[in-house]
């Protein structure tokens, strides 16, 4: 299964660390520190597997060369207790190959630190834990002032607000995920805490092969046995009710193998004994479903609850499906159409044709779309028309990021769908009979999630208008619910890419959304 961690921390003089040093340790080389006048040799350090300076735009190529970089870093903090550099942790996806994470590593890194001005050093480690697992990760540091040709410029303050890691750790499971579905794997990470996504284990630290090694040595004990005091907790839950290993398995993905299984459990027990009693016990469960075996000759399997859930999603879609609620009259379409012209956007054929869809006589519409067909644009006009109707219209999407791009492009006020789901459990901002909710994304929403949203709308007499790419993106949390309405319930299909004017580059647009990368690129 893959594994979420993303930290960040800065690496400061009044600690006693060295830029150049964790420079020297995190690329595995020799790196000669001017400041102490000391060479930091590491070169000795197994598994660094990739490891390079990325620059952003007009930055000194001489920065290229880690030595040159750092030793500036260095010597343009005069404070004893200066804040040299950031940084950034992650874990990469184990499904990936090594090629793959070192592609997946660098484009999260030059999208959300260097194409905005940071200086990023990047090192992928590959270690190999006692259970003979790969555990690979990323170590990105950043340099904490701008950059232009003529070296370093002031710090950026904006850089360092406390939101901002919240938004990285974001940004990176949304970035990951993305790449995993392109790939066709089941899993996915999440960024939340085992808490937040219902799941009834406690959070383990993290104990790497450096962690591993010291605690051989005598060193970090105390975080060593914590880490295994939390392990045989969980274990002894797994054990009280196996059914605990399952509903967290099947978070991520919503069938797995017994290999996915032994893996799940080995991480959340201590020792062989305990290991032994709890997959058992899970093994034995009246919870676990066999669904045979899958292209590859693997015996898969899921789980009671899981397939709960996704009889609920249906019953609910259907119940939504058959409404013939939350219609626009052809007046009200035409005004929207003539509001929107006058503003200096006329929507194209196909483009009028899904409007007529979500605003048909109905409380489900989905609607599939390439990036770039001008979803967003739609919308727009849609919301006029319904809020002429006397309609409220809403907006959600799985993340921050997606919430925002969908109220900037189309007007319409939107929150996450965790944000949603918080509030109505706390009875305020519930859905009523004249509220159209529009959930953007809806490829990256697991199962569970959207079959409570839809239980949600359908009680409140609410419409629900869906929108994504079926092909392109599956859910975070297991089950790719969206494809699977899309193939019950039909949808309207936009691939018309309006964003780019040029023929090749709207070919090369849906090459890419089709996974026919190597035609894009020729392109």
């Amino acid at each position: 299964m893959a594994i979420y961690h993303f930290s960040a921390k800065v690496i400061s003089r009044a600690k006693g660390s060295s830029a150049v040093a964790a420079a020297a340790y995190r690329s595995a080389s020799r790196l000669h520190d001017e400041r102490l006048d000391r060479a930091h040799d590491f070169s000795a350090k197994a598994g660094v597997v990739h490891s390079e300076v990325l620059l952003p735009e007009g930055a000194p190529e001489r920065w290229r060369d880690r030595e040159t970089l750092w030793n500036e870093v260095e010597a343009k903090e005069v404070r004893k207790d200066a804040q040299l550099a950031r940084e950034v942790e992650f874990a990469l996806p184990r499904e990936l190959s090594q090629k793959d994470s070192v592609a997946l590593a660098r484009s999260f890194v030059q999208r959300e630190f260097v194409d905005k001005g940071m200086v990023a050093d990047l090192n992928i480690h590959w270690d190999v834990g006692g259970d003979g697992e790969a555990k690979p990760h990323a170590h990105v540091m950043l340099a904490l002032r701008s950059a232009g040709p003529d070296g370093f410029g002031g710090k950026v303050r904006d850089w360092n607000a406390t939101d901002q890691l919240v938004t990285w750790r974001e940004a990176w499971a949304d970035h990951a995920n993305r790449r995993l579905a392109e790939l066709g794997f089941d899993a996915r990470i999440d960024p939340r805490a085992l808490k937040d996504q219902g799941i009834d284990l406690e959070p383990q630290n993290k104990i790497g092969a450096s962690g591993a090694r010291r605690e051989i040595h005598g060193e970090a004990a105390e975080r060593a046995e914590d880490h295994r005091a939390i392990a045989r907790r969980n274990g002894e839950r797994i054990l009280a009710e196996p059914e605990t290993a399952l509903t967290a398995i099947t978070h991520q993905q919503a069938t797995f193998t017994d290999h996915d299984l032994a893996r799940f459990v080995h991480r959340h027990t201590d020792g062989k004994e305990q290991f032994d009693a709890a997959l058992s016990k899970v093994r034995a469960s009246d919870e676990i479903v066999r669904l045979g075996r899958d292209g590859q000759g693997r015996e898969r399997f899921t789980s009671r609850e899981m397939l709960r859930v996704e009889r609920g999603l249906e019953r609910d879609a259907d119940a939504l499906a058959e409404r013939s609620g939350h219609a626009v009259t052809e007046r009200g379409k035409a005004a929207a159409l003539a509001g929107s012209s006058s503003a200096g956007l006329d929507l194209s054929t196909a483009q009028r044709d899904a409007l007529d869809h979500v605003t048909r006589r109905g409380d489900l519409t989905l609607v599939v779309g390439y990036a770039g067909t001008g979803k967003s644009a739609l919308l727009g006009v849609a919301r006029a028309a319904w809020e002429a109707q006397g309609y409220r219209v809403r907006g959600a999407a799985l993340s921050g990021m997606a919430a925002e791009s969908l109220e900037g492009g189309s007007g319409i006020p939107s929150r996450t769908l965790a944000s949603l789901e918080h509030a109505w459990g706390r009875d305020r901002d519930m859905l009523g009979p004249r509220d159209v909710l529009v959930v953007d994304e809806a490829g990256l929403v697991g199962s569970r999630q959207l079959g409570r949203v839809l239980a949600h709308a359908q009680a409140a007499g609410a419409k629900v208008v869906m929108v994504g790419d079926a092909e392109q993106l599956q859910a975070i949390e297991a089950g790719a619910a969206f494809r699977a309405l899309a193939e019950r319930h039909g949808a309207y299909e936009l691939t018309e890419v309006r964003r780019q004017a040029i023929d090749w580059q709207r070919d090369a647009t849906r090459q890419l959304a089709t996974g026919r990368t190597v035609q894009a690129l020729a392109a």
